[in-house]
């Protein structure tokens, strides 16, 4: 038995390995071992492995050890914005045929998701298997840091690493005022890498490109924050187009128009996205939860469990606010970007709805309550 089970685990392993050996050539864009076991099944079958570099108009150009392939993606759902294929996926495709089919993806290692602009309000895939997730924000135009924490949630529930990049700091000579920049956004940001960077000048640059080396990156950002610009500066060359700017508000017009995939000279590869203007949360409790990272940690410390933070007795939340430790803009975003992924997923989810109804009329009750309590005592 004990014989039987080491030639079978034997077999499967040297399967791995010959499966793994035979698309060497996709190693680049993030071919490993675990990539190789999901694939098995399909390679069983005469299928090809590869990796979506674009998607466009219900079909992909894949990456393959044999070359670039163009490819339909109807046998994938159509209909589930969910489930479509996207850029960054694994894909086993057919090895030949006119027109030549995706026939499945391979189980995402992570997924960047927000919620669409649709009244059903679906989530969208933007990119799949993700390790860092870059957030460029422009020094040409004021801080948003409302924005870059909307980012950052998203960035965390994806399950990718988020950091923060701060392009053009040519535009910001004073070293000083550069470094104020920076400290804000990493108040902002705990947990998170902070990086200044002028593709201009170079500033910056070879910290980027360490950190990129190794792995999927996908650069996300509103148009203008300077993304096409920062990726031509990590491929070494002018592949992405690039607008100017408006003057009067730093923002651009979107250069951008597809998410595609690169390979980077110096190891790891990079998704660049089109300028997001609308960034909704879906089901991102825990990203936002990290990106406040230090409001949950005082809210464990308040007298009640489920205290709001609102008017309730010993709050340790609203005691930081009144000691200036935790400054009031963000107890305000931390409380809207809840409100708002609380909305999303009660309109997804039946039973959440039905809760946050119940909530919504007890608190409503306790209100007129103490409204009518405060009257009885004038």
């Amino acid at each position: 038995m004990t014989s039987s089970s080491n030639s079978n685990s034997s077999s499967n392993s040297s399967s791995t390995t010959s499966a793994f050996s035979a698309y060497s050539a996709l190693v680049p864009y993030g071919w490993d071992d675990a990539w190789a076991d999901e694939f098995a099944p399909y390679g069983a079958e005469g299928l090809l492995p590869g990796r979506v570099i674009r998607v466009d108009r219900g079909q992909c150009d894949v990456v393959t050890a044999d070359g670039l392939v163009r490819a339909d993606t109807a046998f994938v759902t159509p209909h589930d914005p969910m489930r479509v294929v996207c850029t960054g996926d694994w894909v086993a495709v057919e090895p030949a045929g006119n027109p030549r089919y995706v026939r499945t993806y391979l189980p995402r290692r992570t997924a960047f998701v927000r919620s669409t602009s649709s009244k059903r309000s679906e989530g969208q895939i933007l990119a799949a298997n993700v390790d860092h997730a870059i957030v460029a924000v422009s020094l040409a135009a004021e801080l948003d840091l409302g924005r870059i924490e909307r980012f950052l949630a998203l960035a965390w529930e994806s399950g990718a690493q988020p950091l923060v990049v701060l392009t053009k700091a040519d535009l910001v000579p004073d070293p000083v005022t550069c470094a104020h920049l920076v400290r804000d956004v990493e108040l902002s940001a705990p947990g998170v890498s902070v990086l200044s960077v002028s593709a201009v000048d170079g500033d910056g640059l070879d910290t980027l490109a360490a950190l990129v080396c190794a792995g999927t990156s996908v650069l996300l950002g509103q148009s203008g924050a300077g993304k096409s610009t920062l990726a031509n500066a990590l491929l070494g060359e002018d592949v992405m187009d690039v607008q100017a700017t408006r003057d009067v508000d730093g923002k651009g017009r979107h250069t951008t128009t597809t998410r595609n995939l690169l390979a980077l000279p110096g190891g790891g590869v990079l998704i660049d996205t089109p300028g997001l203007r609308g960034v909704g949360l879906w089901d991102a409790e825990t990203g936002v939860g990290q990106v406040f990272a230090e409001i949950e940690e005082l809210a464990a410390q308040c007298r009640f469990h489920d205290c709001a933070h609102g008017a309730e007795p010993g709050c340790a939340v609203l005691a930081a606010v009144d000691s200036g430790e935790l400054p009031v803009r963000r107890l305000e975003s931390y409380r809207k970007l809840l409100r708002e992924n609380q909305w999303i997923v009660a309109k997804t989810d039946a039973r959440a709805r039905a809760e946050l109804r119940r909530d919504w009329k007890r608190k409503g009750a306790e209100g007129r309550a103490a409204m009518e309590a405060k009257r009885g005592r004038r």
